[in-house]
């Protein structure tokens, strides 16, 4: 088992960041530790609407999901339809920068809601991991 494959097992290390390796490494790790694997691509999001749009589509949200902030945190801390209720979860979110092709207002929401389903998934048990590639 791979040294990344070992810390994405870790609850304790798990959050937000900006990825550091190439995203194949982070897929092959990911498949390894038996962890759920979303991927969102960016490249062609402009503003909140899309965004919530390219996320709904990745974690193939159920029909409630309403595509606004509170259904966007009422979403990831259930994941429940998803990888027969995962040991874990990896969240990428791909070409979007650090802006997340957000606003400045609704990056920094998504981001509170980021490190809010960290906390929530911990207290569960399980790692949930954002990276921002």
């Amino acid at each position: 088992m791979s040294d990344l494959c070992e810390r994405l097992q870790d609850m304790a290390e798990a959050g937000v960041y900006r990825l550091s390796c190439p995203v194949e490494v982070l897929r092959g790790n990911v498949d390894l530790s038996e962890l759920c694997f979303f991927e969102v691509d960016l490249v062609h999001v402009e503003g909140k609407g899309e965004f919530l749009a390219a996320v709904a589509k990745a974690i193939h949200a159920p029909d409630w999901f309403g595509h606004n902030l509170d259904a966007l945190a009422d979403a990831l801390g259930d994941l429940t339809w998803t990888c027969n209720n995962g040991k874990g979860y990896v969240f990428l979110l791909c070409n979007g920068g650090e802006s997340l092709r957000l606003e400045a207002a609704d990056q920094a929401a998504v981001m509170q809601i980021f490190a809010a389903t960290v906390s929530y998934w911990k207290a569960q048990g399980k790692p949930f991991w954002v990276f921002i590639a």
